[in-house]
């Protein structure tokens, strides 16, 4: 296995709402570490905890809202993040 693959996370995770934007929360200790390396610009770290920015765009391209899941990985050193297609019934 390479670098890249041994740093490869991939996680499911609840959109949030802190003033008045979409936020996901991502625990450093199950992957938010790593994540953190490729979320420059939308994320910071605040305590044990990735806080990820959700831009307006993508939300509502992607039909997002509170509660929605979504799904998130580091592949190819890039943040990637998109709608959870197992969303459970409302």
């Amino acid at each position: 296995m390479d670098d890249q693959e041994d740093d490869f996370v991939s996680l499911v995770g609840p959109l949030e709402e802190r003033d008045g934007k979409l936020v996901l929360m991502i625990p450093l200790d199950a992957g938010g570490d790593r994540l953190s390396q490729c979320t420059r610009g939308i994320g910071e770290i605040e305590g044990d905890m990735l806080c990820v920015k959700i831009p307006d765009w993508l939300a509502a391209k992607f039909e997002m809202q509170i509660g929605s899941l979504v799904s998130v990985n580091n592949r190819d050193g890039k943040f990637n993040l998109g709608p959870c297609r197992d969303q459970p019934d409302a």
